[in-house]
């Protein structure tokens, strides 16, 4: 077991972080359906930046609303926490509203998430696209590889689970860029689930035999890709990410963060190294978690999930909150 000071997560109450998703998914939830993407980005940006300031740490937000945005909060490079100098020395990845448009329209799987590591542990991912691959615990290291087609990934896994290739069922955000890619799962007989929004829950669903989820196929955003693989690292689920360039922009933003090879196949362990903790709080309910609920007095409920991987604990949390 590490001691405090070989670990600086032994300093943080895991309990705490939930705390952090908690306050960003109510602020959020105020306005679910209500068309406005920025204003309930905006709520659970300013709600999660107040309540990191309670946590005793000396955090740096290394993948946040992004360089591009000019974000007046939880920017890349941000200092957080309540302690700056004094405490432990985290990296925070973060996500205060995984699901803006999803929100904006009452859909599902709107999440508040975060991932938390010691300081240098968690890739400074780009703001740009990333080619993802993902499933659950229990499979043979190596199972899945970026760098073999779709077809090929299925029949390993469907070998592996001991199932035809066809009972598998594929989680893919529905986008246009896919299309080729969900003709050729259905080539197979696979099932195809499709999301709009949300490729953090498409990607953890794998983890819960609940969903029926067994892969996690196609292209989303790289930041998300490492909040994504926080969570596997928690449970033992496998992760590939590539990223994908649109023009030399993207490729020289790749270059100020620190990306070398731009043909670089990740695996977990690359994006993720050593401990860490993994956070989120539904804003709408989905496949992972249960939404923010008003009840007639006053009060709201929530729903949580933390996960510690050098425990590898996942405890799921009810929360009961009082208006203010």
């Amino acid at each position: 077991m590490n001691s405090p000071a070989d670990n600086p997560l032994d300093r943080i109450l895991v309990l705490e972080m939930v705390r952090v998703t908690e306050a960003a998914a109510i602020a959020a939830s105020k306005l679910i359906g209500r068309g406005d993407e920025k204003a309930a980005d905006a709520a659970a940006v300013e709600a999660m930046r107040r309540a990191f300031d309670t946590l005793e740490m000396d955090g740096t937000v290394v993948i946040g609303e992004g360089e591009r945005d000019e974000a007046p909060m939880l920017f890349i490079g941000e200092k957080v926490g309540g302690a700056p100098g004094k405490g432990p020395k985290i990296d925070i990845a973060l996500d205060p509203l995984e699901g803006t448009t999803i929100t904006a329209k009452a859909g599902p799987n709107a999440l508040a998430v975060l991932a938390a590591a010691a300081e240098g542990n968690l890739l400074h991912a780009p703001d740009v696209y990333m080619e993802k691959l993902a499933v659950g615990p229990g499979y043979p290291e190596g199972i899945i590889d970026l760098a073999k087609t779709p077809t090929e990934n299925v029949r390993a896994v469907a070998e592996a689970k001991g199932v035809a290739p066809g009972d598998l069922i594929i989680c893919v955000l529905d986008r246009p860029r896919h299309s080729a890619l969900i003709a050729e799962l259905r080539e197979l007989g696979c099932g195809v689930v499709l999301i709009g929004d949300g490729d953090v829950a498409g990607v953890i669903a794998t983890t819960d035999p609940d969903t029926t989820i067994d892969m996690y196929m196609g292209t989303g955003g790289a930041p998300e890709g490492v909040l994504a693989a926080a969570a596997l690292t928690c449970v033992g689920g496998q992760f590939n990410g590539r990223l994908v360039f649109r023009n030399e922009d993207e490729k020289a933003r790749a270059r100020k963060w620190g990306v070398e090879d731009l043909d670089k196949i990740y695996k977990r362990e690359d994006l993720v190294k050593g401990d860490c903790i993994f956070a989120a709080t539904g804003v709408t309910s989905g496949s992972l978690l249960d939404g923010v609920k008003y009840l007639r007095d006053g009060r709201m409920t929530t729903e949580s999930v933390v996960m510690r991987a050098s425990s590898r604990t996942v405890r799921w949390i009810k929360g009961e909150h009082q208006a203010k």
